[in-house]
């Protein structure tokens, strides 16, 4: 039997996002979320996801942008030859799928604040989450939305910045105790912060498929290992049930790419163990690129490596990408090939930093 020894986990690589424009919402994630290093810029075919393109490859272009303060990076992905499709309804909180990210604030009131200042979509009002954290909702230029949470812990990079970049994911489920298992058991989410139910002050103003919900939320008791666990660091998982009311299918109808969160990527070492864990563990692969092309990396222009892709209980795609090369600076070839190296052993701290020297300033 495989277990989670045999696989490695470095965090939250990225969220995927899917857009109208990438150019435009990259720059508003630049000025309000920090996010930006680019790691790389990919116009290509997407040939391997046809689970959730219709059965077509479909044109895509995609950037990879980071926060130097730490947490995961955004997949900004728009489509080039078809016009992305946004949810057939309003999506409410409990629907299933992503509805939201998590965004890590140094200090969520001052962050709260600038961001009133600067007439941001703003919804509710800065208040405490159920365990006492301080938190608020935000959207975006696309209506996505954003919850930025209040955390002390030590951040990669000072850059004076007041968020870093994913903390975690809000996802809905029909099964609470079920899905705690799925991000448990899979992906090490092991310590329970909160679990209850009911009807919650702090979402006031969030568009809610009912008023009472089953909740829980998520983290790992242990440090995460690999190549690219201090830049990750920690990440939090949190999943509502609604009662008393049908929640629809966030993707319902549509693509994967289409607007919206399109997926939630960690970044591993051990794809052939990962494979067989998930499989045991009643979630096989749907998408594997290793399989697909016998074993070789799949190039990404400027990076490469494997990815493959897993549907937790209620659907929501699971990433998982396993890096074997990623730029540092493209002018002049410099980049880290990661296959060669232990798979828990973190990068250095002064190697992470030069991801910096590919940062986008407006």
């Amino acid at each position: 039997m495989i277990t989670m020894s045999s696989v490695v986990i470095s965090g939250i690589q990225q969220i995927g996002i899917g857009v109208t424009d990438v150019n435009k919402a990259w720059k508003w994630y630049r000025k309000y979320f920090g996010m930006d290093i680019r790691v790389f810029e990919d116009a290509a075919i997407a040939n391997f996801m046809l689970p959730y393109t219709g059965g077509e490859p479909r044109e895509r272009y995609a950037a990879l942008a980071l926060n130097l303060q730490g947490g995961g990076g955004f997949e900004i992905w728009q489509y080039t030859q078809r016009v992305p499709q946004p949810p057939k309804e309003e999506i409410r909180l409990g629907d299933l799928g992503i509805f939201c990210t998590k965004i890590r604030a140094k200090n969520a009131q001052n962050t709260y604040h600038y961001f009133k200042e600067e007439g941001l979509s703003i919804v509710g009002d800065l208040t405490l989450d159920p365990r006492g954290c301080l938190h608020f909702y935000v959207q975006d230029l696309g209506g996505n939305f954003f919850e930025v949470v209040e955390n002390k812990g030590a951040w990669f990079k000072n850059e004076d910045k007041n968020t870093g970049g994913t903390f975690g994911a809000v996802i809905g489920c029909t099964d609470l105790k079920k899905s705690i298992a799925f991000y448990r058991d899979i992906l090490g989410y092991d310590q329970l912060c909160y679990e209850g139910e009911g009807t919650y002050d702090d979402l006031k103003g969030v568009p809610l498929r009912g008023q009472y919900y089953k909740r829980a939320i998520l983290t790992h008791s242990k440090a995460r290992q690999g190549a690219f666990s201090g830049l990750f660091g920690e990440s939090e998982i949190e999943l509502f049930e609604v009662q008393s009311a049908i929640p629809i299918k966030i993707f319902e109808g549509r693509y994967w790419g289409d607007l919206g969160f399109i997926h939630l990527c960690f970044d591993i070492s051990g794809m052939d163990a990962l494979r067989t864990l998930c499989a045991e563990k009643g979630s096989p692969f749907t998408v594997d690129s290793s399989a697909a092309q016998s074993g070789a990396s799949f190039d990404m222009g400027e990076a490469a490596g494997f990815f493959s892709y897993i549907e937790d209980p209620d659907g929501t795609l699971i990433e998982f990408v396993e890096t074997h090369k990623v730029p540092i600076l493209k002018k002049i070839g410099w980049n880290l090939n990661l296959k060669s190296r232990s798979a828990s052993k973190p990068l250095s701290k002064w190697l992470l930093k030069a991801f910096a020297l590919n940062r986008v300033r407006d």
